[in-house]
């Protein structure tokens, strides 16, 4: 039985191991400081017998919808659109290739759809690193370049965006 909630002060993640160095740290080291002691970003862990066995950051956004380019074919407003951005998702190696992956990141389209019941939430966002563009690709998302604001600590990564009304109508 997998268990996904917000992680806690008290949660262990030392054994953590995703055989991603960066996202290993990230758990390790920042994901509590983040969550609890500077408020930009949210951790969610899937548990299976009280062992961290994956997770997923998240925190709030906006886009502008001109950055979208294509993607959106109808007007938006000249203004940023508020979206949820999905930072990272791990996997623990020993339970890699076992749905846990799409687990989480179901569990997310479903966060995102809340957010827009609730505040307000034009869509979903991650920058994805190249060899998981097409784990995010059957989901719905697609490709576009970011105009401003790009993060060149991760220039490999691939933004990609997912529509709340995309979402809904796989989620809703």
């Amino acid at each position: 039985m997998i268990e996904i909630r917000l992680l806690q002060k008290e949660d262990n993640t030392s054994s953590f191991d995703c055989k991603e160095s960066n996202l290993n740290l990230f758990l390790k080291q920042y994901a509590k400081q983040n969550q609890f002691k500077h408020y930009i970003g949210t951790t969610y862990v899937a548990v299976s017998d009280n062992k961290i066995i994956g997770y997923v950051s998240v925190s709030s956004s906006s886009i502008r919808g001109d950055e979208l380019g294509e993607l959106i074919v109808k007007k938006l407003p000249q203004y940023p659109l508020p979206i949820l951005r999905l930072t990272r998702l791990a996997v623990d190696k020993a339970y890699q290739q076992k749905g846990i992956g799409k687990t989480l990141l179901k569990w997310v389209l479903k966060l995102t759809f809340k957010q827009k019941e609730q505040f307000g939430c034009f869509g979903l966002v991650v920058d994805a690193k190249a060899e998981s563009v097409g784990f995010y690709e059957q989901y719905g998302f697609e490709s576009f370049s970011i105009q401003s604001g790009a993060l060149d600590v991760r220039p490999y990564a691939q933004s990609m965006f997912l529509s709340t009304k995309t979402i809904e109508v796989g989620v809703g």
